[in-house]
């Protein structure tokens, strides 16, 4: 795509899964990347998270494809760590053309019994962390008067969730953020569209079936159900759909939610 050639992105949650293809793809059509993940364990949700060996790889492979990729390891609820990784965008860079708002954490637990630090958690990593990230971002897109900006949602930003409540509040606040983002920035020629992926074949997949003692394949079954026969979709689907919103080809969408559930839900 000859219109993203030289373009910037900054993608959150870059270091492994859904952050770490759309990082390559966006690389192969010859855009530059920012690549920020906390890239250490944390006590909850508990599984395995981005790592900074796989954050230093993700370099070396982005810049086989002749372009630049600067890392950050940082928290998207501290300001000062978002300040930071922008900073050195800049410096570098000099422009941030696309945000991949992606970083992001899932876990399950009945309303009832959630403690308050994980409902806190759930919603502070998933929604303000895209909120504060944006807040960073926005104001060089406004002077650009350009820019694109992706929120990385999910099925339960479109319907509600089973024992994962915390987790489809802070997705369909995405969904509130997308469309005031969008009547907001259109002024500026900044599109804000969100992404609603079923289940994705990432370590986050594997990470949830640690925790409940059992399978991927069951963890797909009993929180997605799709229509179509596959129990998740592909890293490299969720990319492609990144790219084709990023792109002039996507030049009049913005607001606009995209869903990639393999039909989960028409059911």
């Amino acid at each position: 795509m000859a219109d993203l050639r030289g373009q910037v992105a900054f993608i959150t949650g870059a270091a492994h899964g859904q952050g770490r293809a759309v990082a390559l793809a966006l690389a192969q059509e010859g855009v530059h990347v920012i690549a920020f993940d906390l890239a250490k364990p944390m006590a909850y949700p508990g599984y395995a998270l981005g790592s900074g060996s796989e954050l230093d790889s993700l370099k070396q492979m982005v810049e086989t494809f002749g372009v630049s990729c600067l890392t950050a390891q940082g928290d998207v609820r501290r300001d000062e760590d978002i300040k930071r990784a922008v900073h050195a965008a800049m410096e570098k860079l000099g422009r941030i053309d696309i945000l991949f708002n992606n970083a992001g954490i899932c876990a399950y637990g009945l309303v009832h019994e959630l403690p308050e630090e994980e409902w806190d958690a759930m919603l502070d990593i998933n929604l303000k962390g895209a909120w504060l990230v944006a807040k960073r971002v926005i104001p060089i897109m406004m002077a650009q008067k350009s820019g694109v900006i992706l929120n990385n949602s999910s099925i339960a930003g479109l319907r509600g969730m089973n024992r994962l409540s915390h987790y489809a509040a802070s997705k369909w606040g995405l969904v509130g953020l997308t469309k005031s983002w969008a009547i907001e920035l259109a002024p500026y020629n900044i599109r804000v569209n969100s992404i609603h992926p079923t289940g994705v074949n990432t370590p986050m997949n594997d990470g949830l079936a640690e925790l409940e003692g059992t399978t991927t394949q069951e963890i797909a079954e009993r929180s997605a159900g799709n229509l179509l026969p596959v129990p998740w979709v592909e890293p490299e689907d969720v990319s492609a759909m990144v790219l084709f919103l990023v792109s002039d080809k996507a030049r009049y969408v913005t607001g606009s939610q995209f869903v990639l559930d393999a039909g989960l839900l028409t059911r």
